[in-house]
């Protein structure tokens, strides 16, 4: 990708599925994407601005070019291996992304679409944090994840994978961390344990996940919708399984549809959410099934 001819939207979808190994055609040559654009590139969609607290990003709901959520390019720097003391010149200053995070823990409010603000704090703030945002009341990881299972899967952004992604990073690591399945952390575990299974009842017979997500089985012939769908459940399936669950036959089955599909379809445009975030999950995958 340019940053010349490609937006924030694609490039930064780019940076979620291969980190810092992405690279950019810029004035002709090969660069590290994360590096190029941390080191002061500017590119359509990427707003970033000085807050009151820290570093701000700025939304831009529906352009397809800009940031669509609160907080989702922090969300996806998370998870793309971006350590919270990495440096970013915003038009001459240098900040971190420890900023940023500063500044979204200021933001949270109540009703928000806290999906990507737990997915960067879960990897980047310890787990008991607690502070007090702008509304004046004091706010923990352990609120912010009550108000996302509080929410409905079906009515959410692409089906609630995203959603459910971020519930299950920040399970995951509470249970790494030793700790315990109870209060929000049962109704985290329980609502992952139901979105896994509600993926593999609504499974189609060919591997590819249903149309509707986790809501109900569902197909199509539209190959950038099976893509888009069957990437974003795999890419929650490959973080919140247990290693038993990721060798059952239905994830494999998941994971060769996806994989002959892209292949297949190698010459033909699709939209780039719904690509990276499928490229994303087979990485996952790879990752925990083969180290």
């Amino acid at each position: 990708m340019n940053p010349q001819v490609n937006n924030a939207w694609q490039i930064i979808h780019g940076m979620l599925a291969y980190g810092y190994a992405l690279e950019l055609e810029v004035n002709g040559k090969l660069t590290p994407g994360i590096e190029w654009l941390f080191d002061g590139g500017e590119m359509r969609g990427w707003q970033l601005v000085p807050g009151d607290k820290g570093l701000k990003d700025v939304e831009e709901p529906g352009s397809k070019s800009g940031e669509g959520h609160d907080d989702q390019w922090l969300g996806y720097f998370a998870q793309s291996g971006v350590k919270p003391d990495a440096k970013i010149k915003v038009h001459g200053q240098e900040f971190t992304i420890r900023d940023m995070v500063t500044q979204a823990k200021w933001d949270v409010r109540e009703g928000m679409e806290a999906t990507w603000t737990l997915m960067a704090f879960s990897r980047y703030l310890p787990l008991d944090t607690k502070w007090q945002a702008r509304d004046g009341s004091e706010w923990s990881i352990e609120r912010l994840l009550e108000m996302e299972c509080s929410q409905d899967l079906a009515s959410s952004t692409c089906g609630g994978t995203h959603r459910m992604y971020g519930i299950a990073s920040t399970l995951n690591r509470h249970l790494a961390e030793g700790g315990r399945i109870e209060g929000i952390w049962l109704l985290a575990d329980e609502k992952v344990k139901q979105a896994l299974d509600d993926a593999r009842v609504n499974q189609q017979p060919d591997g590819g996940f249903s149309m509707n997500y986790f809501n109900r089985s569902s197909n199509s012939p539209d190959i950038g919708l099976r893509i888009n769908t069957t990437g974003h459940v795999l890419e929650f399936v490959c973080l919140a399984a247990s290693d038993a669950q990721l060798q059952q036959p239905w994830v494999t089955k998941a994971v060769v549809f996806l994989a002959d599909l892209l292949e297949q379809t190698a010459d033909v445009p699709v939209e780039c959410g719904g690509l990276y975030h499928a490229v994303h999950g087979l990485m996952l995958y790879r990752d925990r099934r083969f180290r």
